[in-house]
């Protein structure tokens, strides 16, 4: 059988041309191409806030900026950050030792948030530092002191002797989404003001690791190195919606993921360390798990979703509030909960005693409990004040010596000092983190009950002397205690 080719019409023929034209008619057109983000706007207009931080005589911790991670023990991360973190070069080129230990010097970013010389950076780059000296835009090297360290959430607010300083503009990283664009300005290897670009990859990633459980990190692949750590991430309106404080890598150097802290903690922070020097959390009282398959079997739950209640604290907010063993709680607040990781930060950001709504399921069925959120004390040491606000008070952290503290003093005596609140009594003083604190108006001291007492017996409107050690040597320091 011979097949017989089908041939084109006249009519066929006519629209076939007619198509052919207006197809190519239409590839002739001018694509307009979406227009990429302005980044240099961003960066013009914010440049000038960032600054560079130097911190002498510190026993830093691995970060983003080359140092030792203090909330981290390296024992404990995964395999890849641990190598990361064991072996990297420093920013002046040193190389750290055993455990990521090196030269008591570290170096790392920062930005600042008021033209009367605040300054945010990560509390990592400044540990244990005698001496901060922060470095402006316009090459100017100012002195630094603390106002408060949170180890909780590697936050640390520094004050400068400066006005009219360019500020940045705090956002508000609630209303981040997957796939923003983002920039971050630092000192990646000491390269003064490098701005990299990059989108956020994922929101509110638990890294769990201790110290990190209130920090529900930005994910980004924003390129972050030694030296960023401390640095403003910044979204497309110039606002800080993060602050950059870590990276995953398996060579040492960036590898497409960078970590940063949400806005909305740090101005949490940052409010509480101006106020009163240290961070007070919210707490429930529970103790709480992942739910897998299998438990949510054997709980009858819908999905392997929500925080698995398996510890009630007596006396606690939870506890007066009626939850129980084997509770699930699937939303806090109006937020759903998937992982146990999601409940922590909510928590520990919650105004101590407000009430907050929490959905769980009990025996298959919802149930809603109103719980007045109690106070988390994770203060490093004991806070010896004198009043109700930092500027009345003596204003130190104090706690007890370590063994080579002890052996420095050679005594039974002494606290030293973890934190000096910003504009207390201690800080117009010249009290200084680390000095060693012996006696109190001729009173020796050995805890911070003794030194709160000693403040509390001791006469207002007139000086006292407290003697310290510091760098070695010891030396009175004359506070003025007002009436």
């Amino acid at each position: 059988m011979i097949s017989q080719a089908i041939q084109p019409t006249t009519t066929m023929k006519t629209l076939s041309a007619v198509l052919l034209t207006a197809l190519l008619l239409v590839t002739a057109l001018p694509v307009k191409a979406k227009a990429l983000p302005d980044l240099m706007t961003v960066i013009e207009q914010n440049k000038d806030s960032v600054v560079n931080i130097s911190a002498e005589g510190a026993e830093p911790k691995t970060s983003a900026s080359g140092n030792d991670f203090g909330q981290f023990d390296l024992d404990k991360l995964p395999p890849a950050l641990r190598e990361f973190f064991k072996g990297m070069p420093a920013p002046d080129g040193r190389r750290q030792g055993p455990r990521g230990r090196r030269a008591p010097q570290s170096s790392g970013s920062g930005f600042i948030i008021s033209n009367d010389g605040y300054v945010v950076t990560n509390a990592h780059v400044i540990d244990s530092a005698a001496k901060i000296v922060v470095t402006l835009k316009d090459r100017r090297e100012l002195a630094a002191k603390v106002i408060g360290v949170d180890e909780s959430s590697d936050i640390a607010l520094l004050k400068i002797e400066a006005k009219g300083l360019p500020a940045a503009t705090m956002g508000d990283s609630s209303e981040l989404r997957v796939g923003q664009w983002v920039v971050a300005i630092g000192a990646p290897f000491g390269l003064e003001h490098s701005a990299s670009q990059g989108i956020v990859s994922a929101l509110a990633r638990s890294l769990n690791q201790r110290n990190t459980t209130y920090v529900p990190f930005i994910q980004t692949d924003v390129a972050v190195n030694p030296g960023n750590s401390g640095g403003p991430l910044f979204d497309l309106e110039g606002n800080v919606v993060g602050v950059n404080s870590m990276i995953y890598s398996r060579s040492g150097g960036y590898q497409g993921i960078s970590f940063s802290i949400p806005a909305n903690t740090v101005k949490n922070v940052v409010a509480q360390l101006k106020e009163k020097g240290f961070v007070s959390r919210g707490k429930l009282g529970v103790h709480i798990q992942d739910v897998d398959q299998e438990l949510a079997d054997s709980f009858n739950l819908p999905g392997p979703t929500g925080a698995l209640v398996a510890n009630v604290e007596r006396g606690s907010a939870a506890d007066k509030a009626g939850f129980q063993r084997g509770d699930v709680i699937i939303t806090y607040g109006k937020t759903p909960i998937y992982t146990s990781s999601d409940l922590p930060p909510l928590v520990g950001n919650t105004e101590i005693g407000k009430e907050v709504s929490v959905t769980l399921i009990r025996a298959g069925s919802e149930k809603k409990l109103n719980v007045i959120v109690g106070m988390l004390d994770k203060k490093k040491g004991e806070v010896v004040a004198g009043g109700n606000r930092a500027k009345d008070t003596f204003g130190v952290v104090v706690g007890p010596l370590s063994a080579e503290q002890r052996e420095e003093v050679r005594s039974d005596k002494g606290v030293v000092v973890n934190q000096v609140m910003g504009g207390s009594l201690a800080d117009k003083a010249g009290i200084q983190v680390n000095d060693i604190i012996l006696s109190f108006n001729n009173k020796d001291i050995a805890s911070g009950a003794e030194l709160k007492k000693a403040l509390k017996d001791t006469p207002k409107g007139r000086s006292v002397a407290v003697l310290v050690i510091r760098d070695g040597a010891s030396r009175y320091i004359p506070v003025h205690l007002p009436k």
